[in-house]
């Protein structure tokens, strides 16, 4: 039986990215070994123990630095097992100290065409500007604001958008489509640096 990828996942909110995880490759290709929040009332948590998956809370302690913070998150998803990360609606920066225990293997999912409107607020940034094509990005996690390389992107058009929340509707499908889809390349090692520029993701072809 092939082994399958032990991935942590941190979240914020309600979960459908998390729920999207369960619902494909959970058990399949990957196994997800932990789930971690900065919420202890995310509704996300409520779906990981449904599920009979680990979970935990990591509220800032009073007077605690965010980066002692992001060192615990790290040790208890390391301590499960957890090979990749998968930010699945979390809603803080890591930093360093974090991506350090795990180089090269934290994805995000993000609610524009990056490198287009990064950070917060990604589709009203969109709407405010005037755009008529939305879309979804997956990307490599580093230290900057939604900089990392880009592994995967898919738009849709929607010339007559003008509220957030019917964008995000039309976004939704495609988030829960393409982060399970990099969590199998990940998992079958299809992604690797291109070495002529480390920017870009290369993906290589199934066989």
């Amino acid at each position: 039986m092939k082994r399958r990828l032990p991935i942590g996942v941190l979240v914020s909110g309600q979960g459908t990215n998390l729920q999207a995880l369960i619902d494909s490759v959970h058990g399949v290709e990957a196994e997800i070994v932990g789930v971690a929040s900065n919420r202890p009332s995310a509704p996300a948590l409520a779906r990981a123990e449904a599920t009979g998956i680990p979970h935990a809370a990591f509220p800032l302690g009073d007077g605690e630095d965010r980066g002692v913070r992001d060192q615990r998150i790290a040790a208890w998803i390391s301590d499960q097992g957890a090979q990749l990360i998968v930010l699945a609606g979390y809603m803080q920066l890591l930093g360093p100290e974090f991506l350090r225990w795990f180089p090269d293997a934290v994805i995000n999912v993000h609610p524009s065409l990056l490198p287009a409107f990064p950070g917060l607020g990604a589709i009203e940034q969109a709407l405010a500007y005037g755009v008529r094509v939305f879309g979804v990005s997956v990307h490599l996690v580093d230290d900057g604001v939604d900089t990392g390389p880009v592994i995967l992107q898919r738009a849709v058009e929607l010339p007559r958008a003008h509220r957030p929340e019917h964008v995000l509707e039309a976004l939704r499908p495609l988030e829960h489509a393409l982060l399970p889809e990099a969590v199998r390349l990940f998992a079958r090692g299809a992604l690797s640096r291109d070495p002529a520029n480390p920017r870009r993701v290369l993906i290589a072809e199934v066989r």
